[in-house]
């Protein structure tokens, strides 16, 4: 195959941050993707409508010229939120989902939720307007190993929320586990899962083996390799629960290469093409449009793109890094060369 064309994708799962990291990184997400949903978690967090708006005005500042792209925007979920603030968010063209970050589990995470439970009324109130929860399943207790945090929150607090809150739908964001496919799998339609390229890709040697590679460092972090055949194997079965979520996590190269580095991969720059080398790899390349233009659209309630793109079967190398006027982001494969190229 020397060109794969598709329907225009979308991003479930995408961080731009913002000022010169987002008017640096929004290009590359905008020339492949129709669609993205924003993540919330910056400093302060987005955690009311009016604040969405704000920031959805500056993501499509950012956006150049002649490429058309929509920001969906979600809310920070905390123990300060409201039902009357749900209610606005259900009611804005604008707001798509709540995002439950459990306090401390990742990047600009400590305003997140410390006792699940205590915000059970206002998951009542999101399956009462069908507005939809994204959750980033990891435990927090130090206690936990890092390799078992997503299996652990699955078994102490998710099927919970699935028992107590059957009509809320809910998105399990960049699982990275066998226990969490099986869990998505055997829950009702209403329980979707995104996959990320870099846990497609790579296993846990490619953070570890011969030095520690920062830039493979995100969290949840990449597991062994049974997880990430796993992990195909959901992605390539043309399960409508299973889509594209990049988790394109843009942080500073100083920031990333440092004595504790952030968490997170940047795979923005390259994403489509990622993802077209996992499914090369796993001879699914006939499966990549469905879970990259129709399932999460379909699962969000939007329609289906109309446009599409082309990649083509050409090798490029990686640049070693994105920005000017001294901001640098190593992207995902820095100096390496990728197989495929969106044309």
């Amino acid at each position: 195959m020397k060109t794969l064309t598709i329907t225009r994708p979308d991003d479930w799962h995408l961080h731009v941050r913002n000022g010169a990291v987002l008017k640096t990184v929004m290009p590359h997400t905008a020339r492949q993707f129709a669609r993205a949903v924003i993540m919330p978690n910056l400093k302060p967090p987005v955690t009311t409508v009016a604040q969405a708006l704000i920031y959805r005005e500056e993501i499509l500042q950012a956006v150049p010229v002649g490429l058309d792209f929509t920001p969906l925007m979600t809310l920070y979920l905390t123990g300060s939120t409201t039902a009357d603030e749900i209610q606005k968010a259900a009611e804005s063209e604008h707001i798509h989902a709540f995002k439950l970050y459990p306090a401390g589990a990742t990047t600009n995470s400590d305003s997140g939720v410390a006792d699940i439970k205590a915000v059970y009324p206002l998951l009542a109130a999101m399956e009462q307007y069908d507005m939809p929860l994204l959750i980033h399943g990891e435990v927090t207790d130090d206690a936990c190993d890092i390799f078992d945090r997503e299996r652990v929150f699955i078994d102490t607090y998710l099927t919970d929320i699935t028992n107590n809150f059957p009509g809320l739908r809910i998105v399990v964001e960049h699982v990275t586990t066998t226990e969490a496919v099986q869990f998505v799998l055997a829950s009702g339609a209403n329980i979707a899962a995104t996959i990320t390229p870099q846990h497609l890709l790579f296993n846990r040697n490619a953070i570890l083996a011969g030095g520690i590679r920062p830039h493979h460092y995100c969290l949840p972090i990449i597991k062994r390799e049974s997880h990430r055949l796993a992990l195909v194997a959901a992605a390539t079965s043309s399960n409508p629960k299973f889509f594209l979520g990049t988790d394109s996590a843009p942080h500073l190269t100083s920031l990333k290469e440092t004595a504790c580095g952030c968490a997170g991969c940047y795979s923005a720059h390259a994403a489509l093409e990622l993802y077209a080398e996992a499914f090369e790899r796993a001879d699914a390349l006939d499966k990549l449009e469905g879970f990259a233009s129709f399932y999460g659209a379909d699962f969000y309630r939007l329609p289906r793109n109309s446009g599409t793109v082309t990649l083509e079967k050409t090798g490029w190398k990686v640049p070693s890094a994105y920005g000017e006027n001294g901001l640098s982001i190593t992207p995902l494969k820095a100096n390496e060369e990728l197989g495929w190229k969106l044309q």
